[in-house]
């Protein structure tokens, strides 16, 4: 079974970094943290764990800060999205041309 969500100490583990790093990223609105099955503590998913590891990788290796983080990120977010739009043009388009290429039996 794959593990769908890390508590705050796993975070910290994982990534070597501290609380207050986490809390930062979530005061500025980069990463939101759940609550789940009526636990007070809070717990991250596969996408928000995503956007902690890249946040590390940008301060720590790019000298990126919070606000830069953000935008790095939403912009990712957004070319992810156009590539899925793209993609889907592309196979609207693929399927006209197979249609107009079949011969006619």
């Amino acid at each position: 079974m794959i593990k769908k969500y890390w508590s705050v100490t796993e975070v910290v583990e994982i990534f070597q970094v501290n609380e207050a790093f986490l809390e930062d990223l979530e005061k500025e609105n980069i990463v939101y943290p759940s609550c789940r099955d009526g636990l007070s503590n809070k717990s991250f998913s596969d996408d928000e764990m995503e956007k902690v590891r890249l946040a590390k990788i940008l301060m720590d290796e790019m000298d990126v800060n919070l606000a830069g983080v953000e935008v790095v990120l939403q912009m990712r977010k957004n070319m992810v999205a156009m590539r899925k739009q793209f993609d889907s043009i592309l196979e609207d388009l693929s399927r006209e041309m197979e249609k107009k290429l079949k011969p006619i039996s």
